[in-house]
């Protein structure tokens, strides 16, 4: 049960203060929650802010073409509008319409000929006044016309690869957090059959609610009346992986107030696919005076927050990208006692790193066989590698 609702500006002030429930919460709760947020985000408050807010984050991004509306910097959804959607989401502080094509069919997403009807009208509220037929429909995520259909789908793998690597250079853990992502255009009410070709390794999955249960449960394949639009099908994790695409092979070593810092990055093993977007990142150490780092291959950047960013963009074949300096110890210091972590980024595209692979896609109740691609790509998510 959700008993109210308050929107913040990215410098903690109420926006918007929506009550769902007689019991009134006071608006004083917004300054402890603002003093948490500071405190843990290290000053960022949209990454707190993007955790808290998720389950209705999506919604919100409908109504903006993709932008993070309660995370944003600058809030340019209008403050009523924001209200309307949340008396359609909610009723009495229970979820009652989440359905996105539903919520869009009761209040228009605002547009510039909205606005110039607004303005010459007097009319401010952008709420329709008749019920949306996906309502009474038994697929509520879908509308029951779907126009300008270009009968067609895509299907992407997206996957996120978590990594550490020890002192030692082991492989402590590696896990990939991967989406299925599907984007249709199909007219009538199309029945989707999707199949794995190795569903064993995946675990913790989280469907979208299209997604039937029971031939998943019996034979691990998803079988769906997929919304129109894009849609996140599917979310899953895989566990236990034993290799990884790219060693960062890090050597301090400190004495006399001065540490020397060697680096080096190459592909361990090969994904048949260009790595791309590489950029590896630490964060000096504390007490450090001063630093000169440079890099055979690539730039390197000392950011305003003491961080050391080295981008490379593809390893080239001819010489493996190194970067090696001094840091300077501050006065008085002789060894260096905290050692940095170095965090990895990196872009596959073509290729899902866990190894899952669809086998088939079917496509029943159209006209005519539809146009289907498929796509896949891992990119680097907590990739680290302690020195």
């Amino acid at each position: 049960m959700l008993q109210c609702v308050f929107l913040l500006s990215d410098s903690g002030e109420v926006m918007v203060e929506k009550q769902m429930t007689a019991h009134r919460v006071d608006r004083g709760i917004c300054g402890w929650f603002w003093d948490y947020v500071l405190a843990h985000a290290a000053g960022d408050a949209s990454k707190v802010l993007q955790v808290v807010v998720s389950p209705t984050h999506y919604l919100f991004q409908v109504y903006r073409n993709g932008v993070t509306f309660l995370a944003c910097t600058q809030v340019e959804m209008p403050p009523l509008l924001a209200i309307e959607i949340l008396d359609e989401m909610m009723d009495n502080g229970f979820p009652l319409t989440t359905e996105p094509n539903i919520l869009k069919e009761m209040i228009a997403p605002p547009n510039i000929v909205s606005k110039m009807l607004n303005v010459v009208t007097g009319k401010s509220s952008n709420l329709g006044n008749k019920l949306p037929d996906a309502a009474a429909s038994f697929v509520p995520w879908r509308t029951t016309v779907v126009k300008d259909a270009s009968n067609e789908v895509y299907v992407n793998i997206v996957e996120e690869l978590d990594a550490c690597v020890n002192r030692e250079g082991a492989l402590v853990k590696c896990e990939a957090y991967g989406k299925i992502q599907v984007n249709s255009s199909l007219p009538g009410v199309p029945e989707l059959t999707l199949s794995f070709s190795n569903p064993t390794i995946i675990n913790d999955v989280r469907f979208h609610p299209c997604v039937r249960f029971r031939p998943w449960e019996s034979n691990q394949i998803l079988s769906f009346v997929p919304p129109d639009g894009q849609f996140e099908l599917m979310s899953y994790r895989v566990k236990k992986l034993k290799t990884i695409p790219i060693y960062v092979k890090p050597q301090l070593t400190s004495d006399s107030g001065n540490c020397r810092v060697n680096v080096m990055v190459g592909i361990k093993n090969d994904p048949g696919k260009p790595i791309d977007s590489i950029t590896v990142q630490f964060r000096l150490p504390p007490l450090i005076a001063s630093a000169d780092l440079t890099a055979n291959y690539g730039t390197v950047d000392i950011l305003a927050d003491q961080t050391c960013l080295w981008t490379i963009g593809q390893i080239p074949k001819d010489k493996a990208p190194s970067l090696s300096g001094n840091l300077r110890l501050e006065e008085g210091l002789t060894h260096l006692h905290t050692f940095p972590t170095f965090e990895v980024k990196f872009k596959i595209m073509g290729v899902a790193l866990s190894g899952l692979q669809i086998d088939k896609l079917e496509v029943k109740n159209t006209p005519n066989a539809p146009y289907k691609g498929f796509r896949a790509q891992t990119q680097a998510g907590r990739y680290e590698v302690r020195s």
